[in-house]
């Protein structure tokens, strides 16, 4: 498992998964929907999954002695990594932006902790949605990304209106830091839970469907 995840690093790595990183400073802009920034993330492990069906390489690492399973756990836990990279990228910019004194979002929620639960939700949607299906069809993966994007978009999109509509949201959750710290870092620890819980899942399925795959 180790060494998949290393392989996976190093040779099915996509130079995009770093340049979407970048993206994180896009909580700089005054008004803009921040939750698009994790799809980004998304878009990058698509190319990753893309350039993996040109060069074969599910084919050639089943060439290898490992198990079905193993190859499907080291690409979900480079994408759960890539993931959280992205969500630690956002941080230094979340600081920054109280530092320069930009403003509240008006387009939804706020560059906050509760935002980066919401990356988490988005993120842990995205591996159940996603892998499962790439995994019982690895070379439909473009159709696979493409309807799995619009279901992750309705989430944003739902996401972002019940910031505008749901009390809660609107008056605790999509407030500056540190106002509503205690209830924010609850928010935080359920995205987590999420996260933790639909990655788990997705891989599950994922092994699943991949074992029953003639490659």
């Amino acid at each position: 498992m180790k060494n998949l995840l290393y392989k996976e690093w190093k040779l099915a790595f996509h130079p995009t998964v770093a340049l979407f990183w970048l993206l994180s400073a896009m909580v700089m802009i005054p008004a803009y929907p921040y939750p698009v920034i994790f799809f980004y993330t998304t878009l990058g492990l698509f190319f990753v999954c893309l350039t993996g069906r040109e060069n074969n390489d599910l084919p050639y690492t089943l060439m290898l002695p490992v198990q079905k399973r193993d190859v499907v756990r080291a690409r979900i836990a480079f994408a759960v990594q890539a993931e959280v990279i992205q969500l630690l990228c956002v941080l230094p910019f979340l600081f920054l932006r109280r530092a320069v004194g930009v403003g509240a979002n008006p387009v939804g929620m706020d560059a906050n902790l509760a935002f980066l639960a919401e990356g988490l939700g988005v993120y842990g949607l995205y591996n159940l949605l996603f892998f499962p299906s790439y995994f019982a069809a690895p070379h439909q993966v473009g159709k696979v990304f493409a309807t799995r994007s619009i279901l992750l978009f309705v989430l944003i999109g739902l996401l972002e209106a019940l910031d505008h509509v749901l009390p809660f949201m609107r008056d605790c959750l999509d407030t500056p830091d540190p106002m509503y710290l205690p209830q924010k870092a609850i928010a935080l620890v359920i995205g987590l839970a999420a996260f933790a819980g639909l990655s788990w899942l997705g891989c599950h399925l994922s092994i699943r469907r991949f074992e029953k795959l003639d490659v």
